[in-house]
């Protein structure tokens, strides 16, 4: 192959694109052997990954979800739930649901919208002032730190210390969970310890925000422990706050490609839920996640044994042109997408989609109604390096 998968690369990283169109054609259940790591499977094609991620039986997330080995014991904590297999996946899944519901997170948009609108008012001001505005530091990725914050009761006197932590935790999601390469393991530590805290107090005076109402969770007479908890709130931030950034982030710079359908969507905001999924389809702010087979696996001519671990790259089944026809590496804001992997799919389906999308919507509708051309400066830009996640450090903006 020309171009090669090589999650290590820079060159790959950059533009996985090239890379992940060459596995769809003539390598689509892929063994890396690169050295770097133990030698791992990967599959590529729309089909293989959405029928792998759906069978928990046979592909397991109980041994991590990256290709470190040993990735839950070198974190040194106990598995979350999006590290735990049928049954009690869903048995948790169902415990939080009950807190983490549709209707809680309906009712952050004001205070969402009310965040955005300041930030915007702070970009203008930098605009007035001559200063270059980053539009993944001064904009995207504020906005799932403020809701991630609002939502799990974090009082607004205490926030200065919730940036690092996500700092750290999106650092750590980034390259893999690979604790030997983590940047700040004290501010992990502190934020640990800073929710421990917290579920304790909402136990002993239980109040109405997300951890107050996870303390008071039951279902047949269970009740989630201090650590299944805590395991969800580090899920939400590592999982769920530069992703988000990145989603937004991705959808000004994806539309500043193609003006026609930007003032197409400026015209009609109803445009824009679908926009945002399809510029996750192109643009996956998770590139792709392991599990690890239980049994000998056959897929074509390639036989997966158990023990292996597998990568689902859900950046090239997105962009699949078996599922997604012939414009399926085009943008188009009126796609119908039946079939998604944005937010993977199966037991394991985003948990965080709801908020996600929220946010998202609520960011470009008031983005694009006060900077209706923005766009950004991709040259300027430097992107993060994670084999796992695709995104942004910084991206200056064009007002």
């Amino acid at each position: 192959m020309m171009y090669g998968y090589d999650p290590f690369d820079p060159a790959f990283l950059a533009d996985p694109y090239p890379a992940y169109r060459e596995l769809r054609a003539f390598d689509p259940v892929h063994r890396y052997t690169g050295g770097e790591v133990p030698p791992f499977w990967s599959l590529s094609r729309f089909d293989d990954v959405w029928n792998a991620v759906r069978d928990t039986e046979t592909y397991s997330s109980a041994q991590g979800l990256t290709f470190v080995p040993d990735e839950i014991g070198k974190l040194g904590l106990a598995p979350t739930i999006v590290m735990l297999d049928p049954p009690r996946h869903g048995q948790l899944r169902g415990l939080i649901g009950k807190g983490f519901t549709p209707r809680r997170i309906a009712a952050l948009e004001d205070k969402i919208r009310g965040y955005v609108k300041l930030r915007l008012d702070m970009i203008a001001a930098m605009q007035r002032d001559g200063e270059v505005v980053d539009l993944h530091q001064d904009f995207s990725s504020p906005v799932p730190t403020f809701t991630l914050a609002e939502l799990l009761g974090v009082p607004e006197s205490e926030r200065w210390r919730f940036d690092p932590w996500v700092e750290a935790l999106t650092a750590l999601q980034n390259n893999g969970f690979d604790v030997a390469r983590m940047s700040a393991p004290d501010a992990v530590a502190e934020m640990f310890g800073y929710f421990s805290d917290l579920v304790a107090k909402r136990r002993a005076d239980p109040t109405d925000d997300l951890v107050g109402t996870l303390v008071q969770v039951e279902s047949e007479g269970e009740l989630l422990t201090d650590w299944e908890i805590l395991g969800f709130c580090f899920v939400m931030v590592a999982g769920g706050n530069d992703t988000t950034g990145n989603l937004i982030t991705h959808t000004v710079m994806t539309l500043d490609r193609d003006h026609a359908q930007r003032e197409m969507l400026v015209r009609d905001r109803e445009l824009i839920p679908t926009a945002l999924m399809e510029v996750l389809r192109l643009e996956g702010s998770v590139q792709g996640l392991a599990r690890t087979v239980t049994r000998d696996v056959s897929i074509g001519d390639a036989t997966i044994q158990e023990g292996d671990k597998v990568m689902m790259l859900y950046g090239s089944a997105n962009r699949d042109e078996a599922e997604f026809g012939e414009t399926a590496e085009e943008l188009d804001i009126t796609r119908h997408i039946p079939r998604h992997l944005g937010f993977s799919s199966g037991p394991h389906f985003c948990i965080g989609s709801h908020l996600a999308k929220l946010q998202a919507r609520v960011a470009v509708e008031e983005l694009y109604a006060r900077f209706p051309t923005v766009g950004v400066d991709v040259d300027r830009g430097e992107r993060i390096r994670s084999s796992f996640t695709r995104g942004w450090e910084t991206l200056p903006a064009v007002l």
